[in-house]
């Protein structure tokens, strides 16, 4: 049997370890949505402002790569931040070509109100794993999404 081919047992651990990724994947991103949507915001809407709030002012061209956004998705939730006063535009003294978002004072305020909270349901839905088993779960996710295609 060749090396590169994975026996039986092999290949089904893996799709059986997709299937528990997915689906716990899937939870957590549900639950984490439904905390989002309690300040008013949608998912995309809070990783943008969370961006902001946390690394400071970003060239709108990106943001995208830095939330995993399509660039094209970019502009529409730019523009519904800016609408409700939480994020504005900003140009570059140095490039006029470059566009910055900044999150406003009403942002900050916003977002220093509502990410403790965040924080806190986020750890509430890890709260049955230790500290190690956390740190562990990183070690292997990081190993499994830096994984070049073999």
């Amino acid at each position: 049997m060749n090396q590169n081919q994975p026996n039986l047992n092999d290949s089904s651990l893996s799709l059986k370890l997709f299937i528990v990724l997915a689906r716990s994947n899937r939870t957590v991103a549900d639950l984490v949505e439904q905390d989002i949507k309690t300040y008013g915001l949608n998912p995309t809407e809070f990783a943008v402002l969370e961006l902001l709030f946390h690394k400071g002012d970003q060239p709108i061209q990106h943001i995208g790569k830095k939330v995993l956004l399509a660039s094209g998705s970019i502009t529409y939730v730019v523009d519904k931040l800016e609408n409700k006063k939480l994020l504005q535009r900003v140009s570059c003294p140095k490039d006029r070509r470059v566009i910055y978002a900044s999150i406003t004072e009403e942002g900050k305020k916003l977002m220093e109100e509502i990410f403790p909270n965040h924080q806190a349901e986020v750890h509430k839905i890890f709260s049955g794993l230790t500290n190690e088993e956390k740190e562990t779960m990183i070690t292997l996710l990081k190993k499994v999404g830096l994984q070049e295609n073999k």
